[in-house]
């Protein structure tokens, strides 16, 4: 829950205009009588305007009320697909064969829609030729031009060059 409510006691106006479950305007009432109301009814009064002259309190169940907006929130998220970056390693000098199987791996992950990091790690003298990474790099783009975008350029950092896709959109 975002917001804290004031309810019942904990409400410090006078008066307050009260409205009832249904969402009819019962009138503004003393805080006094508003209590009495919702003692009468077995809910609680609950301050859901503190800002408005005088303030609005609802007559509700309000644990009910924390509950309902908990189901609610949790279906949300329970609808949500959460985007995740997932990695895949290349050498440099890898075969064609050792690239394409990282390629499907890379397609799998783009048709669930995850995005998809692909880096090229040097090792030793490989990194006196750079330039192989970057042809690495084409051949991915060329085989993942119709299902993937490039979200990000690559980069070189460090012993890797790394160059991340997105799914492309229908």
């Amino acid at each position: 829950m975002s917001r804290n409510y004031r309810i019942n006691q904990a409400i410090s106006s006078p008066n307050v205009r009260v409205v009832s479950e249904s969402g009819e305007t019962l009138g503004i009432l003393s805080k006094e009588e508003a209590l009495q109301k919702a003692r009468d009814l077995e809910v609680d009064l609950v301050e859901i305007a503190p800002n408005a002259a005088p303030p609005v309190a609802k007559l509700i169940d309000y644990k009910k009320y924390l509950y309902q907006e908990e189901r609610k929130e949790r279906e949300a998220r329970k609808g949500a697909h959460r985007v995740e970056m997932k990695e895949l390693w290349l050498g440099p000098l890898m075969g064609d064969h050792d690239l394409m199987t990282r390629v499907e791996r890379g397609k799998e992950f783009l048709g669930n829609g995850d995005h998809v990091k692909f880096v090229v790690r040097y090792t030793g003298r490989q990194m006196a030729h750079r330039e192989i990474g970057y042809k690495v790099i084409d051949k991915l783009k060329e085989f993942l031009t119709e299902i993937a975008e490039v979200e990000k350029e690559p980069v070189f950092v460090g012993r890797q060059l790394s160059i991340q896709f997105k799914p492309r959109k229908s």
